[in-house]
């Protein structure tokens, strides 16, 4: 099944989502439809050395070499069954190609970001654990995995590097208060790291767009608001408000309009960049281009002040 042959789209901004069901020893799982190029059969897979546990090996597939995960193997720590029936879910996300391989696909789901919850923490052992959040799908409850992480722990030089920055050498401090929207605790860390090294500040993280879209309400009528907010960052995939939401409510108030955005995930591909555009965006950057971020801020935080003190 070719995804863009299926023609899934979803409108701008209206805080939806498509979730693509499977399942893996018969627990529901899912993923956003946004990231899934295509779904195969199994098929033979060549053994790396030295790869990582999970990584089940390659395939070359219309003379392309993709990775190939277990993610049954991920999930449980047990070497299940491959079966002939298996499928190969190829994803495509942060400019990288991988397949999952899983057990059957259960159809698709479009539900609202708002009916997607955040596991307990009681449940991730205190940390972040590998599920973006749990949906009720018809009659299941379905994990949504956050893929972004489990190929970052799998292969950590894929994912955001300090080095990008520390290689721009000294740069000034910059007190411009800057608002970011993400829900992944680990990038969340990682994206606060980089822009402290960057010189930044004054930054204020948000777990999804709803904690930041209320923060950017309650202060949209100060005096001073200007002095409170200057530059928004968000990703797009998070639950209870996703990115192009919060970018459509910004950018249709009268006030918060001039805020420059920033949409910074893993989803940026042509449909996701005309969704972005349309929305009032003001810069899309793909994760992991943290190095690209920083010039982007540099260069947005530039254009507002020109705006405001015209």
């Amino acid at each position: 099944m070719d995804k863009e042959k299926e023609g899934i789209l979803l409108e701008s901004g209206t805080n939806e989502i498509e979730i693509m069901k499977f399942t893996i020893q018969g627990e529901f799982y899912g993923i956003n439809v946004a990231k899934v190029k295509e779904i195969m059969m199994a098929d033979k897979v060549k053994i790396m050395p030295h790869a990582h546990p999970a990584v089940e090996g390659i395939f070359k597939p219309r003379d392309v070499l993709i990775t190939v995960i277990d993610l049954g193997y991920y999930l449980t720590g047990d070497r299940l069954e491959h079966k002939p029936r298996d499928l190969f879910i190829v994803t495509n996300f942060n400019k990288m190609t991988v397949a999952f391989r899983v057990q059957s696909i259960e159809g698709i789901s479009r539900i609202s970001w708002r009916d997607i919850q955040k596991p307990d923490k009681t449940l991730t052992h205190g940390d972040e654990g590998v599920a973006t959040g749990i949906a009720q799908c018809a009659e299941e409850l379905v994990t949504i995995l956050d893929f972004e992480k489990i190929v970052a722990e799998i292969a950590p030089e894929t994912t955001i590097q300090l080095s990008e920055v520390d290689e721009m050498g000294d740069r000034p401090i910059c007190d411009k208060p800057l608002v970011i929207a993400e829900d992944s605790i680990l990038l969340q860390k990682m994206i606060d790291d980089a822009l402290q090294r960057a010189g930044f500040t004054d930054v204020k993280n948000f777990n999804n767009g709803k904690e930041a879209w209320d923060y950017l309400a309650s202060i949209r009528g100060d005096s001073d608001l200007y002095d409170k907010v200057n530059l928004v960052i968000t990703d797009i995939e998070m639950p209870e408000m996703d990115g192009h939401r919060l970018t459509k409510l910004i950018k249709e108030d009268s006030r918060l309009k001039v805020l420059p955005v920033v949409i910074f995930s893993s989803l940026i591909n042509e449909q996701m960049r005309i969704k972005g555009e349309e929305l009032g965006a003001d810069e899309q950057l793909t994760k992991p281009e943290i190095g690209n971020l920083v010039h982007v801020i540099d260069r947005l935080l530039e254009r507002f002040d020109e705006a405001v003190n015209k």
